[in-house]
């Protein structure tokens, strides 16, 4: 089954508790994930933004919020105990603990309230649905506004001349480590004579080997036949190396081919070149940046 949400763990939690004994998180997972029966790839998922398993920030954010309402203690680093407003609770026998549940107490009323309003040096914001934790929401975010910058800049290329694809084909390259500067690293072929080559780029600084490039700025998915002219133009200039760049896709023929072939050549689609002009700033620019931090924890115990 998939990883509940973090409400789903909160009841659970104070049954671990409930024995008054002090409790590690880390095993506390391990035994809320048996019983929730998840399997090893449930409990390898991640969180949107890949910084920390699902499991873990789920069961995480439970016993935050346990704390918030008074109901938990953290005696430590990586532990937890009930308190008495905690037995008390659990001595009502409980159907579910929610958030619902938890807004009977004034602390986490005043938690709720503190965090709907963004001010500095306050906690987080939290969840805007209540069934994602705040690291959820906000990596799922991100990924919205990360996809809808991919599609911006796959509509604003499909709209530019051919050379200018063609010049940013060479300059992600460049981004992306190989060869070195612009002047020396990288050139863009002339559209006459350029037997199916579109741009050449060293493989390293010292221009030891050199890669060819087939860009094509494309609505139609790209097939088995023009992968083929390309690795025909390889041949031209006796080299095994090739990178062929388009817009749209290309079919399932051409990426067996390319597959069966001895020769290396990278295939890379419309998506994929967005991703990469993204993660390496080719045609877009930085508008904010938000840093996610943390408890020291060996500042507090001096370890």
């Amino acid at each position: 089954m998939p990883v509940p949400d973090y409400q789903s763990f909160m009841l659970p939690l104070m049954r671990i508790a409930e024995d008054g004994q002090v409790h590690s998180l880390t095993d506390s997972i391990e035994q809320l994930a048996d019983q929730f029966n998840l399997n090893e790839q449930d409990r390898r998922e991640r969180i949107p933004s890949g910084t920390q398993s699902l499991l873990y920030n789920c069961v995480g954010w439970a016993r935050t919020y346990l704390e918030k309402a008074g109901a938990l203690h953290k005696p430590g680093r990586g532990l937890f105990q009930i308190t008495p407003r905690g037995l008390e609770i659990m001595r009502s026998n409980p159907a579910t603990i929610n958030t619902a549940f938890l807004r009977q107490f004034p602390e986490f009323q005043e938690f709720q309230t503190r965090t709907s309003t963004p001010r500095t040096n306050q906690t987080p914001t939290p969840p805007v649905s209540e069934s994602r934790t705040p690291e959820e929401v906000l990596g799922v975010n991100y990924q919205i506004l990360r996809q809808t910058l991919a599609s911006e800049l796959l509509d604003r290329i499909k709209a530019s001349p051919p050379a200018f694809f063609e010049q940013l084909v060479v300059d992600l390259l460049l981004a992306m480590g190989y060869g070195g500067s612009q002047a020396d690293a990288g050139q863009v072929v002339g559209r006459s004579g350029d037997s199916g080559i579109d741009g050449i780029i060293n493989e390293d600084r010292l221009g030891l080997d050199k890669i060819y490039i087939q860009a094509k700025r494309w609505e139609n998915t790209v097939g088995e036949p023009e992968i083929r002219d390309f690795v025909g133009s390889l041949e031209d200039k006796r080299t095994g190396k090739g990178i062929f760049i388009t817009t749209s896709d290309f079919s399932q023929q051409a990426k067996a081919y390319v597959d069966r072939i001895g020769k290396r050549i990278i295939l890379i689609n419309g998506a994929q070149l967005a991703e990469y002009m993204i993660d390496f700033n080719v045609g877009v620019s930085e508008k904010a940046v938000y840093v996610i931090k943390r408890i020291d924890e060996d500042y507090f115990t001096g370890e």
